[in-house]
């Protein structure tokens, strides 16, 4: 494997204060996040996957909105049907069994039928992929001519060799100092593989932050806090480079 599947790391953080500006909607029979560029633009647009946590915690919905105000359309699917982990599961929690319902046989239709509206109905012409944690394996999935074009992870889990060698376009990876999900002979392993591609690549690693800082870190801290800005920026210039241009 590229990287270790889920654990208890996956789900435990902070919850940030703000406001979402972006809006619930439908997709097919799931519910969606959508947040909408100043112009309204639909032409240059994000599908963001998110953690175990789903699409309606508050630092994900934060997240797409920072998208979409650097120019993207977002779309963020209920990747677990109402079924989302509550931030810093109680004791005992088995999230393998958790998992045992949202697998790719669950969560494919989903990517594939949002991937379908977003370039049908919402007119989209240029999609990019942001996977974090879960999320990750299905932008990997989906990194195809015709559905994403351009892909984008942070802190990535349950994502094959296999997976990761069949990507058909440009992929780029933030990585955490301390993770056991995604450590360092899994990065190595990436790397190599991600060479191999010939595709445009990128794998940046932070240091003094842990599986899981992308999304619900505790920015309180100041070497954490400098680390998710600068994981988000990079990947809005990836976005920049390989979506809008």
């Amino acid at each position: 494997m590229a990287s270790n599947p889920p654990g208890r790391c996956c789900t435990i953080g902070v919850k940030h204060e703000g406001e979402a500006v972006g809006e619930m909607g439908k997709i097919g029979d799931f519910e969606t996040y959508f947040s909408y560029p100043e112009d309204k633009s639909t032409t240059n647009a994000i599908l963001l996957v998110t953690d175990v946590l789903g699409h309606g915690f508050i630092n994900a919905q934060l997240i797409a909105d920072q998208f979409a105000a650097n120019g993207y359309f977002v779309v963020m699917p209920d990747l677990f049907y109402g079924d989302a982990i509550p931030l810093n599961r109680p004791e005992g929690f088995d999230i393998m069994k958790w998992m045992k319902p949202h697998g790719p046989d669950s969560v494919d239709p989903i990517i594939a039928k949002s991937l379908e509206e977003m370039r049908g109905k919402y007119g989209c012409k240029n999609i990019g992929g942001v996977g974090y944690c879960f999320g990750a394996k299905y932008v990997v999935r989906f990194l195809k001519k015709g559905k994403i074009d351009v892909g984008y992870s942070a802190h990535p889990s349950f994502v094959t060799a296999d997976e990761l060698k069949a990507i058909e376009g440009p992929f780029a990876i933030t990585a955490a100092e301390t993770d056991h999900i995604f450590p360092a002979e899994k990065r190595h392993e990436s790397e190599v593989i991600l060479k191999d591609t010939k595709l445009p690549y990128q794998i940046f690693l932070f240091s003094g932050v842990e599986h899981g800082f992308a999304v619900r870190s505790d920015i309180t801290q100041r070497h954490i806090k400098l680390a998710k800005e600068q994981a988000f920026l990079q990947a809005v210039h990836w976005f920049d480079e390989f979506v809008k241009s």
